[in-house]
């Protein structure tokens, strides 16, 4: 078994890839600002406190520990930021990548996942799936700081040989208890009202946590050449339909009144389209891409796993 070092480590995300690589047998040290009670007093568990850009306690944590393994999950929306993602977070961002990859290499971990977004791509002029190979122009703040770190961290791995490194780029997450983003996608940025648009035979790519943490317990247990190096779009198998984001939450939470739309013309789209938010809000719908259906091409990333959650299973 190997010792990971899982950064964001006490998250929402984080905690659930932890608990994860607990169950395979795996020493996990966790880094956050501060402790969770999902993992502690688990086996094999360690937290060691620091701030995305404490590089001195960053340091110490890769002296005391021989690092197989590092799950970078630090700067990552609704695990180690909130929704709003600003100057403030977008520094904080780029002081870590500065020293996290290089202590990683000048200490021989053997493999290294960056955890980044689907709001690194262009948006899509088609409904084809989008690949990894297509280009990449982000328009939000989040998009833009998690490109940088795809780029830091490619540039410093270029000087190792051995390290097998992977990038994986995931949409909006949920949980059964975690549904803001769900909710994100049948509320008008506007007046903040819950809307269907028709019958809500419309859907968003998004990504059930627990298929996050499946996919890196299943990379850092598969991957054993140079050949899994590379990025990895991350998500559910389907996409979650606008009326399921209903039942899934009139079913297991509270839900109010839903207006039915049968026009997104008018007064909605032309408000809302440019509005300032959508660069700084993680969460904020356009409203110009509903009924798009455009999804992310998860062929590659699902040759290691089978990406078996979604929103009818979800826990």
């Amino acid at each position: 078994m190997a010792n990971i070092l899982v950064t964001g480590g006490c998250g929402l995300i984080g905690s659930r890839v932890v608990s994860g690589l607990l169950k395979k047998g795996n020493t996990v040290i966790a880094v956050d600002r501060e402790d969770s009670d999902h993992n502690t007093g688990k086996d094999n568990y360690f937290f060691r406190a620091a701030a995305p850009n404490e590089q001195g306690k960053y340091g110490d944590i890769f002296e005391e520990f021989e690092i197989d393994y590092v799950v970078h999950l630090a700067c990552t929306a609704d695990n180690d930021f909130g929704h709003v993602i600003q100057k403030q977070q977008m520094d904080l961002s780029a002081a870590c990548d500065k020293f996290i990859y290089k202590f990683a290499l000048n200490k021989n971990v053997q493999k290294f996942i960056l955890v980044s977004t689907t709001q690194v791509y262009k948006q899509p002029d088609s409904r084809e799936p989008v690949r990894e190979d297509d280009a990449c122009k982000p328009v939000t703040n989040y998009g833009k700081m998690k490109l940088a770190s795809e780029d830091a961290f490619a540039a410093d791995a270029r000087r190792s040989k051995t390290m097998i490194s992977c990038v994986i780029r995931i949409p909006m997450v949920y949980t059964l208890d975690f549904t803001e983003n769900l909710m994100s996608r049948i509320t008008d940025p506007k007046d903040k009202t819950i809307f269907v648009f028709r019958t809500g035979e419309y859907g968003y790519h998004m990504c059930c946590v627990h298929n996050i943490s499946d996919f890196i317990i299943g990379f850092l247990r598969q991957a054993d050449t140079s050949t899994y190096t590379g990025v990895y779009n991350v998500a559910d198998s389907s996409l979650v339909m606008a009326s399921e984001i209903i039942t899934f939450m009139k079913e297991h939470h509270r839900l109010g009144p839903v207006l039915q739309k049968s026009s997104l013309g008018g007064g909605l789209k032309l408000k809302i389209f440019g509005d300032p938010e959508q660069k700084t809000n993680y969460r904020w719908l356009d409203v110009t891409t509903i009924d798009r259906n455009f999804m992310y091409d998860t062929t590659k990333a699902s040759r290691i796993c089978p990406f078996r959650w979604n929103i009818t299973n979800t826990k």
